[in-house]
């Protein structure tokens, strides 16, 4: 009887598991009763749980259901490129074709990506974990992934939830920045109307841009790769069900997996260390700087431009797309009801997609 009782999970409880079953339940509220991105949360959250369960082996090498998720679908670089494709046939680059200055915002909305990299090698980090650090300024969960199991797997709990907590809480931390650097009259610019993109640009331009970017960052194939790929698929119009099938079932299947695998990997023996809290400051700063830089951009662009463009669409330049767009929208909408900056935003956002993954190719030929 007693050896019965010293196996149950109950008797082998800390209080460390106590503490990641709280951080497990906040997501979950977090994703249900706000509804901050509720596709990612739930299954983090929930994995975050299950891994905590004591005497439960979800993540021992070899046989762990969590462990088989997180071996053969990120260490072997599976689900993220396959997110990519995903998004890539649920990404319209029509507004950044149309307006290509945006592109320029989603290029230096990724200054905090490289203000955190050099901040956290000098509290100490080594250049591959301040890499897989300085990554979550682009507030872009399957790069981040990507980049941390790559050069720092030890790490791939913390930056993989710093980068979803961040994307989460857009509506939160963003605001406060664009008000700061902003003035009213700023924020009330309206931006001329977008032109009409064609089929032939729309379907001319993943083809370029794969080529391009993969000959100068080789590293951020894999990803660049799918993300075009996913968007060929789109654009061209003669694939519908591999679109369709990239952009919903097979989206929503390597979705539950990537979840699930990163709560896998957040322990309480291996999440609760001071170290943690570092990454999770590096990330914030890093993403506070991205939305700040892409801001400043946009309004020393504007010291030159004719057309000028409204500073807040220079925050959508991070990869948290959609939710920075709207974002933008909502603000512009506070200063000035009227003025609709939707599509304008959708520009620098999904050009900080690209952005990201150029910035990933660039940490993974330098940390590797």
């Amino acid at each position: 009887m007693t050896s019965l009782i010293l196996n149950t999970g109950i008797v082998n409880l800390s209080l460390g598991n106590f503490v990641m079953w709280l951080i497990a339940f906040l997501f979950i509220y977090l994703a249900i009763e706000k509804n901050y991105e509720p596709l990612l949360l739930v299954p983090i959250g929930f994995g975050i749980l299950a891994v905590n369960l004591p005497l439960t082996f979800l993540m021992k090498e070899g046989s762990g259901l969590l462990w088989k998720f997180y071996h053969y679908g990120l260490e072997w670089e599976v689900i993220p490129p396959l997110i990519f494709l995903g998004l890539g046939a649920l990404t319209d680059f029509g507004p950044m074709i149309s307006n290509p200055k945006t592109l320029i915002l989603g290029a230096g909305a990724q200054f905090g990506v490289y203000a955190a990299f050099f901040g956290a090698i000098l509290i100490g980090f080594d250049i591959p974990e301040a890499c897989s650090i300085g990554i979550i300024g682009g507030a872009d969960g399957p790069t981040t992934i990507f980049t941390t199991v790559h050069l720092a797997p030890h790490l791939l709990g913390a930056t993989a939830v710093a980068a979803y907590s961040y994307m989460s809480l857009v509506p939160i931390i963003q605001p406060p920045i664009m008000r700061l650097l902003t003035s009213k009259e700023e924020r009330k610019i309206r931006m001329k109307q977008l032109r009409p993109v064609s089929k032939k640009e729309k379907i001319i331009f993943p083809l370029i841009t794969v080529v391009v970017i993969c000959l100068i960052v080789p590293a951020s194939a894999p990803l660049m790769v799918m993300f075009m790929l996913g968007n060929l698929f789109k654009e061209c119009g003669v694939v519908k069900r591999l679109s369709d099938t990239a952009a919903n079932e097979l989206m929503n299947i390597v979705t539950i997996l990537l979840g699930i695998s990163v709560g896998g990997t957040m322990s309480a023996e291996h999440f609760l260390k001071p170290q943690v809290i570092f990454v999770f400051l590096m990330g914030l700063v890093a993403f506070a700087f991205s939305t700040a830089a892409g801001i400043l951009l946009a309004k020393f662009i504007n010291i030159f431009a004719t057309e000028k463009i409204n500073p807040l669409i220079g925050s959508a330049g991070v990869s948290a797309v959609p939710m920075a767009a709207r974002v933008s929208q909502m603000e512009g909408a506070k200063a000035d009801p009227k003025n609709f900056l939707l599509m304008h935003a959708m520009g620098p956002n999904v050009a900080g997609v690209i952005g990201t993954v150029v910035a990933a190719g660039v940490f993974l030929s330098l940390g590797n």
